[in-house]
């Protein structure tokens, strides 16, 4: 939300929105509560009302017509009755109890059916609040009206007691629902205590990397800079040994070299010239060499790149490299499609593919980019001479070249290999469909975290 600063501690968050909904629900089931509680008494009154109506009906159509005045007159509906009533037989009225005769003998002059609500003010209204069932009917010939009511005053004193009963008890539940709420969120947290004392101990070298119980929404998180920790680590072995192999191969043949440019007694000749320079053109490509697998990012959090748009900046780049040869890209994706593959090793794989291609192909070669479920595939095929089934396995491998007579050191593919391992996949050489080389790459996909 909008108005909560992701700044803000997840225990303020959490506190800012379920206080409030708590408060919130509870107010409102007290409300409706009390509009229930209403319309269930009322309907209970309403039913009431209803069946001593149809019972004194059903007593005035059992009696004759001269009994009908007997006992409207008499007190037998006065002793069996709960509720005060009226009845008019003609032009002749009967209410009881007499405290209700001036609220409901009035009512016995409409002859229409139904319930009557009224409320009285003022303080010679010995009746306030009440409310009336009213039967017309004809017995034997002569109209007959027939009033039932009951007193309001008192059933809404109890209903607003149970209310507020109500209330008092809503609130020690809400106070309750509050302190669960606290402590639930309290509980909840402790994992990020223990992902902050995990994080301690890693920065004082007691662990070396995070092994923290923690729920599945921080899973995510610990792989991730787990993953990122192996990446540093990665990176810090592979400078290391790049340095180790760097000064163990230019340690000696610098040394000869500045042994004979220190001997003056001895004259440099052209084939001595051209030994120093061999020598130095051997020093120059394990610089290179070194250099460049120094430079391989292998995966790193938030670095991606765009396989769409940097195999698109090759084709071009290469079109113009080899002219007389025809470059296609074949892909579905959208040219803003990202893959977790740092950028310059994208390059790196994309560029040295390409370019072997680009040496062997007769006319054309096709680089296709797929997602196929959890992988990400890399494939580029040329229409050349291709390569003996029993030499395929040995591509890739460093220092390796199947023919002499191309210029090259044979380290394209074997860089290839590199970093395709280093990002957990697999590079493949098979025979192309059009005669020529198909080289694969295949990385896995993005780890999607938990579903929301």
């Amino acid at each position: 939300m909008l108005w909560i600063d992701p700044r803000s501690s997840i225990r303020k968050s959490l506190l800012t929105l379920l206080l409030p909904a708590a408060i919130a629900l509870m107010v409102a089931a007290w409300i409706v509560h009390g509009l229930l509680l209403e319309r269930m008494a009322r309907g209970f009154v309403e039913d009431r009302l209803q069946d001593e109506v149809a019972f004194l009906e059903h007593q005035l159509r059992q009696s004759g017509p001269d009994e009908i005045r007997d006992i409207a007159a008499g007190d037998y509906f006065e002793e069996v009755f709960h509720h005060a009533f009226a009845l008019r037989i003609g032009e002749q009225m009967h209410s009881s109890p007499e405290l209700w005769t001036p609220a409901l003998q009035p009512l016995l002059v409409d002859a229409h059916s139904g319930f009557v609500r009224e409320t009285r003010a003022g303080a010679d209204a010995a009746i306030a609040d009440f409310l009336a069932y009213r039967k017309a009917l004809t017995l034997d010939g002569e109209p007959v009206v027939i009033v039932v009511a009951e007193d309001l005053t008192t059933l809404h004193h109890s209903q607003q007691e149970l209310h507020i009963w109500t209330a008092v008890v809503s609130g020690i539940l809400l106070a309750l629902l509050l302190l669960a709420i606290w402590q639930a969120i309290r509980l909840s947290l402790r994992s990020v205590g223990r992902l902050q004392q995990g994080l301690t101990s890693l920065q004082s070298g007691a662990s070396h990397r995070l092994d923290v119980n923690a729920p599945a929404e921080f899973q995510p998180l610990i792989r991730q800079l787990n993953h990122l920790l192996d990446t540093l680590d990665q990176r810090l072995t592979r400078s290391r040994d790049a340095l180790a192999n760097l000064s163990h191969s230019v340690k000696t043949p610098v040394s000869a070299i500045r042994q004979v440019l220190e001997d003056d007694t001895r004259a440099l000749d052209p084939e001595m010239r051209q030994h120093l320079a061999q020598r130095l053109s051997d020093i120059d490509r394990q610089l290179e060499s070194e250099m460049r697998r120094s430079r391989f990012a292998g995966p790193q959090a938030g670095k991606a790149g765009q396989p769409v748009n940097q195999a698109r900046e090759l084709l071009w780049m290469l079109g113009r490299l080899y002219p007389d040869k025809n470059f296609e890209l074949d892909t579905e994706l959208a040219p803003e499609t990202r893959w977790p593959i740092e950028e310059h090793d994208l390059n790196e794989i994309l560029g040295n593919l390409l370019d072997n291609a680009g040496k062997w192909a007769k006319r054309s070669a096709v680089v296709e980019l797929t997602e196929s479920g959890d992988r990400l595939m890399i494939t580029v095929e040329d229409d050349g001479a291709g390569v003996n089934r029993d030499a395929l396995p040995d591509l890739g491998t460093r220092g390796v070249r199947l023919d002499q007579q191309t210029p090259g050191h044979g380290l394209g593919l074997a860089i290839v290999r590199e970093i395709t391992e280093r990002y957990g996949g697999n590079l493949n050489f098979t025979t192309s469909s059009h005669g020529g080389l198909r080289a694969m790459a295949s990385f896995p996909g993005v780890d999607r975290g938990i579903k929301q």
